[in-house]
């Protein structure tokens, strides 16, 4: 039970510190919110992944999980309270980040919670979020690979910064998810678009995670 309630902590840190960042800086409205945001996320990966890493392996986003489960690194039943954990972290920073949001007219006015959503459509928004898990996903795959020397305790590091240069390339077009738990908590407190539009944040993710375990399977030594 105590890895699945790392997994709700670090969610919880990743979705508040991510997408509140994103929520104070108005990401979006220029070059430097962007970089301070991706910063965020990645920063909050690497500072959970040497908090609780050695707990649960710090996946903190159900497209990693399905990842390592079609990897053969973890069974179906830490596959699925994995990702229910996840979600109910994503969940409750989601609820701590539009409250504190509510009291500040002027980010009410602005943004609510981070929500993702498809700003050039929905093919763009599937296409963008599959390309950019699936890199993702890869990276932890191979920096946490148990044969990998090269990354060693480095790997929460490779893992944080590679997140932020994903961040780079998709926070223009779909906001950057690449995490379903992430996306599910903001949409349910922002509702409308980020709503409707939420199963492009959990498809696309998802497809990317298969990609990059066929990929890992195909190109892994061991």
């Amino acid at each position: 039970m105590k890895k699945y309630l790392a997994e709700m902590v670090g969610t919880f840190v990743l979705t508040f510190l991510g997408c509140g960042t994103a929520v104070a800086l108005g990401c979006g409205s220029d070059t430097a919110s962007i970089v301070g945001t991706a910063i965020a996320f990645g920063l909050s990966v690497v500072a959970m992944a040497y908090t609780i890493g050695g707990i649960s392996g710090c996946h903190i986003n159900p497209a990693i999980t399905l990842g390592c489960f079609l990897s053969g690194r973890i069974d179906a039943k830490d596959c699925g309270m994995y990702m229910l954990f996840q979600v109910i972290g994503a969940i409750i920073a989601a609820a701590v980040l539009a409250g504190i949001v509510a009291t500040d007219p002027s980010l009410v006015i602005t943004t609510a919670t981070g929500a993702n959503a498809c700003s050039y459509g929905i093919t763009n928004g599937i296409i963008v979020e599959a390309v950019l898990t699936a890199l993702f996903v890869l990276v932890v795959l191979g920096a946490t690979a148990k044969d990998n020397e090269a990354t060693g305790n480095f790997a929460g590091l490779a893992i944080g910064l590679s997140l932020i240069l994903i961040h780079l390339v998709g926070i223009h077009f779909t906001g950057t998810s690449v995490n379903p738990a992430r996306s599910i908590g903001p949409a349910l407190f922002e509702g409308g678009k980020a709503l409707s539009e939420l199963w492009v944040f959990i498809v696309g993710p998802f497809i990317g995670s298969i990609i990059a375990a066929l990929c890992w399977k195909a190109i892994a030594t061991k």
